[in-house]
């Protein structure tokens, strides 16, 4: 499904974080402007050269655990068909915290093509609490609603969480359940937005599994050249809006730099 989905080897998916959406504690009550706002950051990607977007809406903390309503994933779903008929790229979406049967839906309404899930495999302890496996629950939804075109990249020993309880599982062996339980894609990240990934990691996961590995936080400019042959593809956010902080504005500047960095690696 990854490459069905990417037309470009090592993919870099742009990060749109959605304002503060209805409902939430920071909503400021104004629909037009989040869909505004978003279509904005997407056509900035969409010129400079991005490979596919992904929208989540970070703004709305405090999260709920697994569920949000439908306030949510139906304003989140129009962006989505908005962004992607607007850019014709790949596009995908998140829904935290671990909402992934409500982002698989939001998904298959808007014609998307990925989905990002945390707590697919083992157990973990969040800042929302604590997270059980899903995989078995999504993948026979997805089935249900006949959305097997949509993949489901996983993330595994999430950001933002405590992996005590499964301290002797090593990345490699979380890997290879994630495979096994029809993951289309694993996704590595450092502990919390914007630190790295520990290299390591990412080496030890892409030898044991024969599915996508993409690093999902903690790329810049300056450190992709260390990254770039050790993943398949490359989620990017925080780097690519103004100072490097993932609350600002997208920087066209940031994102066009990047890219053009990104193809001379590829070339």
């Amino acid at each position: 499904m990854f490459s069905k989905i990417f037309h470009t080897p090592k993919p870099v998916i742009g990060m749109i974080h959605l304002d503060a959406l209805p409902g939430t504690p920071n909503y400021q009550g104004n629909v037009p402007a989040i869909i505004g706002k978003a279509l904005g950051e997407a056509e900035i990607y969409h010129t400079n050269g991005i490979d596919a977007i992904m929208i989540e809406n970070m703004h709305d903390v405090p999260y709920l655990k697994k569920k949000v309503g439908a306030e949510i994933s139906t304003l989140m779903s129009i962006i989505g068909y908005e962004i992607k008929n607007k850019t014709g790229l790949p596009v995908g979406i998140q829904i935290l915290a671990g909402a992934n049967k409500e982002a698989l839906a939001a998904a298959n309404s808007a014609g998307l093509d990925f989905i990002r899930a945390e707590g697919f495999v083992f157990a973990h302890v969040a800042d929302e609490g604590i997270f059980e496996s899903d995989a078995a629950e999504l993948l026979r939804y997805r089935k249900l609603i006949g959305a097997e075109n949509i993949a489901v990249f996983t993330d595994i020993k999430k950001k933002h969480s405590s992996h005590a309880i499964t301290s002797d599982i090593s990345i490699a062996e979380t890997a290879k359940a994630a495979e096994f339980f029809l993951s289309d894609g694993i996704i590595l990240t450092g502990k919390s937005t914007s630190e790295e990934t520990d290299i390591t990691e990412i080496e030890e996961a892409k030898k044991a599994v024969n599915i996508p590995v993409i690093i999902g936080s903690g790329i810049t400019f300056d450190n992709i050249d260390k990254y770039f042959h050790s993943a398949d593809g490359f989620i990017v956010g925080s780097y690519f809006k103004e100072n490097g902080f993932w609350k600002n504005q997208v920087e066209k500047e940031r994102v066009s730099a990047f890219m053009e960095k990104i193809n001379s690696l590829r070339n």
